[in-house]
């Protein structure tokens, strides 16, 4: 019998109501409904590619549906998917499954659909509670829909929420993003995923840019934001990712720790070690085309990448990472890593800890100038 490894599954929906400005996700516009049935069908046979690749047996650690907008999808296909999963794969009566959800497709109904299907963990996209900023965002609800979901959604059940929010917003002073942060915390949320926004490539920003805050006014916000959510109880442990106790989020733990995972539906990747190399797959992109075929295509990781992209993702954790999970996730020994350890502490960016290696709170401010001393 092959051993065991501990493997998580993100799931993509690649669809939502309307393309955001600042989106560089695979995600496309509804032009003509949602092909609901088919697209889960697809998704259980890329599940099942995916799962003959292994040369383990995979123990499945936790479910993440994101998009797009899962929560197009009516709790019926959901439940159809999570069936077919089950039929699949073992899945721990504690595990973690979470769906993303827009406040504008969504109402009590379906939040008690999606409790029924088996999701436990709710992640919903806020961005903002300034009505002005969320029609500059692209957004198609208001403040007061994402209140009112946030409402719903415990009442159908929900003992564990995120809100995504977002700072550093066209014109947004530090008042604003203070008064969009308070009215996140009065509603609750275990979770907060608060980050600043910022211009990626093939984005309508990158193609019109809007006027943000300079950078004094970004250092205030991110400065005052901080010691705010401390207050709240909201304790930071990734640089955007702030959790009640016990509340962090299992799937995006294991990304940043560097575990397995794998990944189906439109435009989805992953990556898992097998006969000992680690590779990363990816799958079709557009959803008329990964309707005909997944199409997976499969690379080999090299060991200098490896390390670049462990370091990229653990270095984000408050607590950084053990030596024995970097030996364990990449291959490679800790002597590999002498001299940017070196480099990073001279630097004040680096400190070792009794079992490993941490950012320090000016490497994590600035975390992209530290990775840049990787060799």
């Amino acid at each position: 019998m092959p051993p065991t490894q501990p493997i998580a599954l993100y799931i993509h929906f690649p669809w939502c109501t309307r393309k955001c400005p600042y989106c560089d996700f695979n995600s496309h516009a509804v032009t003509a409904g949602i092909p609901e049935q088919a697209y889960i069908q697809m998704l259980l046979r890329d599940l099942d590619s995916d799962l003959a690749q292994l040369d383990v047996e995979p123990r499945l650690t936790s479910i993440f549906m994101g998009g797009g907008t899962p929560s197009l999808f009516q709790p019926a296909a959901i439940a159809a998917l999570m069936t077919g999963i089950k039929q699949r794969m073992d899945l721990p009566s504690s595990i973690e499954i979470t769906m993303e959800a827009n406040p504008g497709t969504t109402d009590y109904a379906k939040f008690q659909g999606y409790v029924e299907a088996g999701v436990n963990r709710l992640s919903i996209g806020v961005q903002s509670f300034n009505d002005q900023q969320l029609q500059a965002l692209g957004r198609i609800h208001s403040a007061a829909d994402a209140a009112r979901a946030f409402t719903a959604a415990r009442t159908a059940g929900f003992s564990n929420i995120n809100i995504d929010l977002m700072h550093g917003l066209p014109g947004q002073s530090l008042a604003a993003a203070m008064g969009d942060l308070e009215q996140a915390l009065a509603l609750g949320p275990d979770h907060l995923s608060w980050y600043q926004l910022t211009i990626e490539p093939n984005t309508g920003f990158y193609r019109f840019p809007p006027t943000l805050p300079d950078d004094d006014a970004l250092w205030a916000i991110y400065s005052e934001g901080l010691t705010r959510l401390a207050t709240a109880g909201l304790n930071r442990y990734e640089v955007s990712a702030f959790a009640t106790a016990g509340k962090q989020s299992a799937h995006n733990l294991n990304y940043w720790q560097f575990g397995d995972y794998l990944g189906i539906g439109a435009g989805a990747h992953g990556k898992w070690k097998s006969l000992g190399r680690l590779q990363r797959t990816t799958k079709t992109r557009a959803p008329k085309d990964y309707l005909q075929t997944p199409n997976p295509k499969t690379r080999v990781i090299d060991a200098e990448q490896i390390q670049l992209e462990f370091l990229m993702n653990s270095l984000r954790l408050n607590a950084g990472f053990s030596w024995a999970t970097f030996e364990a996730n990449t291959g490679l020994a800790k002597a590999s890593l002498d001299a940017f350890v070196q480099q990073g502490t001279n630097k004040g960016l680096l400190a070792e800890t009794p079992t490993g290696l941490q950012a320090t709170p000016l490497g994590i401010q600035f975390l992209n100038d530290l990775l840049l001393l990787v060799d």
